[in-house]
């Protein structure tokens, strides 16, 4: 997919994982963790095959989106655009393409997690027209 700006979106690969990981570390409140080893995506990529996207602009990546689903409910993770591409509609059209393709799944319901403290990403998804629950805690616990 290309837009007026030469931007392009396309199906995230384990080899944008560097550079993908340099972006995440640069967005404020996006959380890594264990979880986010080379290892660990490029098997979240594999059972998820379509639903995670890179956004470049040329060639450099300007955004992400990972996405994927349990056969019921589609989860998004690690939703991060450039500072300087913001407010182009990037973030919009990465998640977009990924709620398509759940969609195209069978999967008609996402979930998404945002920090407390993340005010920009709070402000994003509002914007988006997702709801906010305030019925859910979340608990984790480390395995």
């Amino acid at each position: 997919m290309k837009s007026a700006d030469d931007i392009l979106i396309a199906e995230m690969q384990i080899s944008d994982y560097d550079e993908m990981c340099e972006l995440w570390r640069k967005t404020s409140g996006v959380g890594l963790s264990s979880a986010d080893k080379k290892e660990y995506i490029e098997g979240f990529l594999s059972r998820n095959k379509g639903l995670s996207y890179v956004c470049r602009h040329n060639g450099k990546i300007v955004g992400t989106i990972m996405c994927g689903h349990d056969g019921r409910r589609g989860y998004i993770y690690h939703v991060a655009v450039v500072e300087e591409y913001r407010r182009r509609g990037i973030g919009r059209k990465l998640v977009e393409t990924s709620l398509e393709r759940l969609k195209s799944e069978g999967i008609d319901k996402c979930h998404l997690f945002v920090i407390a403290e993340n005010t920009i990403g709070k402000n994003f998804w509002t914007s988006m027209g997702w709801d906010r629950r305030d019925d859910i805690i979340v608990y984790s616990k480390s395995i």
